[in-house]
């Protein structure tokens, strides 16, 4: 929770004794983690940066057990919802990084036990084949068309599926609006999707077996647009959002190494990283890549 000026420079030192720093992360391997880690392994070359991929319950779930087991391997979790997950698990410890005043407060939390990594947008994903960009859903009124009934797929089994598709709307129109319009959609037929995630959902959407997936993240068509993929997604409003978040650990054995990566993640330079590998950043100063703006709520101005 140090926040003196010499701040840096004694993590700095604190980091060479240890040198080295643990993070399971939901980050993809490849495309987000290795330039994240290649950044951080030249800033600090003094710190070996060891990563572990998951779900983020999965993560979780592994920290947890090793806290309750007090062999604590992991000093940082990230993931949608992980921070919140890891406060809930009171395996979460405060801290501070300088970079998260500038994020904005909704995204903060206030005791410091998590700070937001990178955001998420959700809509639906259709095959441009079987549904014609004039006739695409616009609206969660035009779910109802019963075009659609039987041809629509959603996630069970994640809670950036279902749970926050219906969630969503009850918080923003209330439960009584809600149930009536959870009573219509029910009609429709849709199926539940268990057999993966959400970018395994798109892809069953591209190859045709569903014409539209509901709730997945808004930007996983565009780039498969980008490649050629006959695939499309759609904002509707209220659109759902998460933000990945980001906790220390505790009876973690690297803290000094720790608050140097989480501040890397956190700062400009990260936050470009996690941009161009087409992640949106929370940084208000730093932009997601332009072919991905169209589903940025602000944006599309919903």
């Amino acid at each position: 929770l140090y926040s003196g000026p010499d701040r840096a420079q004694r993590l700095i030192e604190g980091a060479k004794k240890e040198g080295q720093v643990v993070i399971y992360a939901a980050l993809i391997q490849n495309q987000a983690m290795r330039p994240i880690a290649e950044g951080f392994g030249r800033k600090y070359p003094f710190v070996k940066l060891a990563t572990w991929r998951a779900d983020s319950e999965d993560i979780v779930q592994k920290a947890a057990a090793e806290v309750r087991a007090n062999n604590v391997v992991a000093d940082v979790i990230e993931g949608t919802g992980a921070g919140e997950e890891a406060v809930e698990a009171n395996i979460a410890q405060p801290y501070y990084s300088p970079a998260v005043a500038g994020f904005a407060e909704v995204y903060r939390n206030r005791e410091g036990l998590w700070a937001p990594t990178r955001l998420s947008y959700y809509g639906i994903a259709y095959n441009t084949k079987m549904v014609p960009p004039d006739r695409a859903p616009k609206s969660y009124d035009d779910l109802l068309d019963p075009q659609w009934k039987g041809k629509m797929a959603w996630r069970i089994g994640s809670s950036t599926g279902t749970p926050l598709f219906l969630t969503n709307l009850r918080l923003a129109w209330g439960e009584g609006k809600a149930r009536a319009y959870f009573d219509k959609l029910k009609d429709q037929k849709i199926i539940n999707f268990g057999a993966g995630s959400a970018r395994t959902l798109v892809d069953r959407v591209i190859a045709g077996e569903y014409a539209i997936a509901l709730n997945i993240f808004a930007h996983h068509p565009l780039i498969s647009k980008g490649k050629g993929a006959p695939v499309n997604s759609q904002l509707m409003d209220p659109v759902a959002s998460t933000a990945a978040t980001m906790s220390v650990v505790k009876g973690l054995h690297h803290p000094y190494a720790a608050m140097l990566l989480t501040d890397y993640i956190l700062s400009a330079e990260g936050q470009g990283i996690l941009a161009r590998a087409e992640y949106f950043p929370v940084d208000p100063q730093v932009a997601p890549l332009p072919t991905l703006a169209a589903v940025v709520p602000r944006t599309a101005g919903l």
